[in-house]
């Protein structure tokens, strides 16, 4: 599964953009994000992807999870999002 990094500073139509054409192409798509900035982002992004991938008959649907994630050596907490058709 492809997975995208959001950060805070990430435009969320160009995610949603690339979420988009990740869900084309391989049907489901994760957004790894950490801190409350990045996860703002991703949210928007999801949502604006939605409208994106709607007009193809694709109504996605987006299950959070935690993930533990190495970042220049030390451990974090990340929030996943899990992207795909309902």
């Amino acid at each position: 599964m492809e997975i995208l990094k959001v950060s805070a500073q990430s435009k969320p139509k160009a995610v949603a953009g690339a979420l988009a054409a990740v869900l084309r192409e391989k049907g489901a798509a994760e957004l790894q994000a950490v801190g409350a900035g990045a996860v703002n982002q991703a949210v928007k992004a999801i949502a604006i992807a939605r409208g994106f991938v709607a007009p193809n008959g694709i109504d996605l649907v987006a299950v959070p999870a935690f993930a533990e994630i190495d970042i220049d050596g030390e451990e974090r907490t990340a929030i996943k999002f899990l992207v795909g058709p309902r």
